[in-house]
């Protein structure tokens, strides 16, 4: 059982330590993104909380943490490398389940593939679409959309 929320950064550092450069594996900032929001919509569809805290934003090129995308936006479209270690103590087991499930399934894409396949869905569109600056993607609507797309 985790004993602290976890963070967005957090998610991010199990997502980068399943990265492998030499199997020819790249997870660039943009695609960081958008597996951290995956994570966070599946999460809350399924288990009806959020994974972490940090709110996702509606930006140009999709889905967007904001504290994630400082932290790393010196490499722009290159490789973030991997962490140094990884506490796996801090994941339990339905949260290291759904990870390696997100991954498996859109960690095989590139950072444009998942750029573009969040534009065709309704969260994205909705907070974007409002327009009067960076919209807010609300924990309802993920959670509304990413039930529609979670097999029972």
């Amino acid at each position: 059982m985790p004993t602290r929320q976890l963070s967005v950064e957090d998610i991010a550092n199990y997502f980068l330590a399943k990265n492998d450069p030499e199997a020819g594996d790249m997870i660039s900032n943009l695609k960081l993104q958008k597996l951290c929001y995956y994570a966070q919509g599946f999460h809350l569809a399924m288990f009806n909380e959020p994974l972490f805290t940090e709110e996702i934003e509606a930006w140009q090129h999709g889905p967007v943490i904001p504290s994630l995308y400082r932290k790393y936006r010196d490499y722009g479209a290159d490789s973030i490398p991997a962490p140094d270690k990884l506490d796996l103590s801090i994941y339990d087991k339905k949260v290291q389940d759904l990870l390696d499930e997100v991954y498996r399934v859109f960690g095989q894409f590139s950072a444009w593939k998942l750029r573009n396949l969040t534009h065709e869905e309704a969260p994205w569109k909705e907070a974007f679409e409002k327009g009067a600056g960076v919209e807010v993607i609300t924990h309802a609507s993920m959670k509304e959309y990413f039930k529609t797309l979670v097999v029972e």
